[in-house]
């Protein structure tokens, strides 16, 4: 009979063989699950360059995402053959993301088109034209600002002169007779782009506007609400005067689906980097709907996405809304779940580290300048949505696609 030393002695064993049972009965995926770097970062010497501090130290939680936004962005939507589109929401450009990240990333190639919020390019303006916008403090008085004729973003100070100054160098430049026709967004932009390039010239300045560089780099530039924002509302007040100015936003619709549909259909792939959420989100995406659900053209969703935002998406709002959300509309390729990251923190902090990053690690790529590709590519939409659906023009005529 056992004594109750060797029964306690027994039961010691047992516990101090239970997990050599569990891992070999229990545990048959540990290794893979446990494959990850080993989270010891060195201390921080304060000379590490930026990349290599993402790098080695940004290791969990929404660092973490943002380092594999980042990697994804350098090493697989950077590849020759993928077209990269961004949007741009929440004031960006006041806070000088234009000059100091989205400039530089135009010039090396690394976004080949765009759609921002109509309010970011006209505040992009006010850089052209060397109007300051000014450092502030968000505790000041709003009633004295206003006493004072100054405007403020959170914590960045604008004169309403500044304003002023704009609409009129809007007004004065909408209504020159080139602009006197129907267009869509990107031409719009274009055009003030090649003004916005001239007055940095004037100024003597280098790189500080987004439309000017895209301008000069080719690249279309789309706003998914024309009317809502400064850029609309002296459009609308020169319409009372009898400009002919007419904005299209068709034309975005199909200009946007098209440079989709010819990055697939020429062997290579289709990119999105989400700087915030709201419309310029839902344009950029709403292309794969446009060529699958609408247009019927035999399509499966974007490639690649990384987004940063600080939206939640259990409230369902578009902001928010998560990539594996987006498969079910057929916005992104359900195959390429794995390269889709999400980054929540705020635009300011994410994209300086992203841009530095994206310029350290990769060399400029080839201007694929869209923009001027444009009639192509939506003829070549067109004949693909005409050949699928074997339709005709709406008077029953055949359609010219030459």
């Amino acid at each position: 009979m056992a004594t109750k030393e060797t029964k306690n002695r027994r039961r010691g064993e047992e516990r101090s063989e239970a997990p050599d049972r569990m891992r070999k009965k229990n545990c048959p995926g540990r290794d893979k699950y446990l494959a990850g770097k080993r989270i010891l970062p060195k201390n921080l010497r304060g000379k590490e360059k930026l990349s290599d501090l993402v790098e080695e130290t940004f290791l969990a939680y929404n660092s973490a995402r943002l380092r594999e936004g980042c990697r994804l962005f350098v090493e697989k939507m950077l590849k020759p053959d993928v077209t990269i589109g961004m949007t741009l929401s929440g004031a960006l450009t006041p806070a000088g993301l234009g000059c100091s990240c989205v400039v530089p990333l135009i010039k090396a190639g690394f976004v080949d088109w765009i759609v921002s919020t109509g309010a970011n390019l006209y505040h992009d303006l006010h850089f052209a034209l060397n109007q300051a916008v000014r450092v502030g403090d968000f505790r000041i008085d709003d009633t004295e600002l206003r006493k004072n004729e100054i405007v403020r973003i959170y914590d960045v100070l604008i004169k309403a002169d500044c304003l002023l100054a704009t609409d009129k160098f809007l007004r004065d430049t909408l209504a020159q007779p080139e602009f006197q026709e129907e267009m869509g967004t990107a031409e719009l932009h274009y055009r003030l782009g090649r003004y916005a390039a001239e007055l940095e010239r004037k100024a003597g300045l280098k790189d500080v506007s987004i439309l000017a560089a895209a301008y000069r780099a080719g690249v279309p530039c789309y706003t998914s609400s024309p009317g809502d924002s400064s850029i609309g509302m002296n459009v609308a007040s020169l319409e009372l005067r009898g400009s002919k100015l007419r904005i299209n936003p068709s034309i975005d619709v199909n200009e946007t689906a098209a440079i989709v549909l010819a990055a697939k259909r020429s062997g290579g792939k289709s990119a999105v980097v989400l700087w915030g959420g709201g419309s310029p989100k839902n344009f950029m995406l709403q292309t794969e709907p446009q060529l699958q659900e609408v247009l019927g053209i035999q399509e499966v969703g974007q490639d690649y996405f990384f987004q940063v935002t600080d939206a939640r998406p259990d409230t369902g709002g578009l902001s928010g809304a998560t990539p594996s959300e987006a498969v079910s509309w057929g916005k992104v390729d359900p195959a390429s779940l794995p390269d889709t990251v999400v980054c929540y923190t705020d635009t300011t902090i994410a994209m300086p580290i992203f841009t530095h990053y994206a310029l350290a690690k990769h060399k400029p790529r080839k201007l694929r300048r869209l923009y001027d590709q444009r009639a192509t590519l939506v003829k070549a939409l067109a004949r693909e949505y005409f050949r699928e659906n074997k339709l005709k023009m709406l008077d029953g005529s055949a359609p010219d696609l030459d």
